[in-house]
């Protein structure tokens, strides 16, 4: 069996689950608009930058979730996956994801965005693996603390190697599916990496090294798959 990884952001989904979040927050008033949207505009350049303090930006995104009752924030979260996250399944990902069932591959979405908003997306995409930056929970509420290594460049290998370990199947290769040069560090672990509608710096990465570049979102399925031995 063969380790198939795929980030979810910009990759599965032609948009970022986690600042969409955050503005249907302000949209619904949950958040105070002006400030929130503001700061969470300037944690996503952030990031885009390779500069995220993901600590930080994880104790402001989850201020919501400690400051309301977790049923309201579960039925925004409902309703934020029907309505704002739906639509955006990259086209061609529900076809890519059958191609490696069919292989008979193990499927794990790895992301930084937290648990709670990705949960509910892996299981809307039928991925029942999902590494995400889990959230510290005290008598059911949400304190605003990452639980363990955020889920964020480095830290997805981290996160992988213990999720390894508690598999019984031995993986033969791994490939991983991602837009992000924040995901360059895995994507030099694994065996065949791919980058899906990447951004600059990756693109230049991906071209320096040979790696294959596909879009999941134009009007042509991509021809890659991946290949039957090892890429390094």
């Amino acid at each position: 069996m063969d380790l198939a990884l795929f980030d979810l952001d910009n990759t599965l989904l032609a948009g970022d689950s986690d600042h969409m979040w955050g503005q249907f927050l302000v949209t619904e008033g949950i958040v105070d608009g002006a400030t929130y949207e503001r700061e969470n505009d300037r944690f996503y350049e952030q990031y885009k930058a390779g500069e995220l303090d993901v600590e930080a930006y994880q104790h402001f995104t989850l201020q919501p979730l400690v400051n309301n009752p977790p049923q309201r924030m579960l039925a925004l979260r409902e309703r934020f996956v029907r309505e704002h996250i739906e639509p955006i399944v990259a086209r061609h990902a529900p076809a890519l994801l059958e191609s490696h069932r069919k292989r008979g591959d193990c499927l794990v979405i790895i992301t930084a965005t937290n648990r709670f908003v990705t949960e509910p997306i892996a299981a809307l995409l039928g991925i029942e693996h999902l590494l995400a930056t889990e959230l510290e929970q005290i008598e059911g509420r949400y304190t605003g603390n990452v639980s363990g290594v955020a889920c964020f460049q480095a830290g997805k290998i981290e996160r992988l190697a213990e999720w390894r370990a508690t598999q019984t199947q031995q993986f033969r290769r791994t490939c991983f599916y991602s837009d992000s040069h924040n995901d360059l560090p895995l994507l030099r672990e694994v065996d065949q990496p791919i980058a899906v509608d990447p951004d600059a710096t990756l693109i230049s990465a991906a071209k320096a090294a040979s790696w294959p570049i596909i879009s999941l979102r134009g009007a042509e399925p991509p021809a890659f798959q991946p290949d039957v031995q090892p890429a390094r």
